[in-house]
């Protein structure tokens, strides 16, 4: 896998770890015992990303209007990192037809 695909599929797997966690701070508001969580963004040598899980500060209830948007937020990180992914599809199979 090519450096654009790695960085951009480590985008994808942080995202739908943020969406799950965001899912799960919803889910378990009322939960007594619940603490919210949130991910953490960590850049990796070389490029991309890797998403760690960590206790979020702020209200232990719940945040619905912060889980909501962190929701809506990661869901357009995994569609902006599809079309990188895409785009970069394109431009491969373009270059073969070039060269060919």
């Amino acid at each position: 896998m090519n450096s654009v695909s790695s960085i951009a599929t480590s985008g994808i797997s942080t995202a739908q770890l943020a969406l799950g966690v965001a899912a799960n701070n919803i889910a378990n508001a009322q939960t007594a015992g619940y603490a919210r969580q949130q991910v953490v963004a960590l850049s990796q040598n070389g490029g991309g990303v890797r998403g760690s899980v960590t206790e979020a500060p702020g209200n232990p209830f719940g945040d619905y209007t912060a889980d909501l948007l962190n929701a809506k937020s990661a869901s357009y990180a995994v569609k902006a990192n599809m079309v990188s992914l895409k785009t970069q599809d394109e431009l491969l199979g373009r270059l073969l037809d070039v060269t060919a």
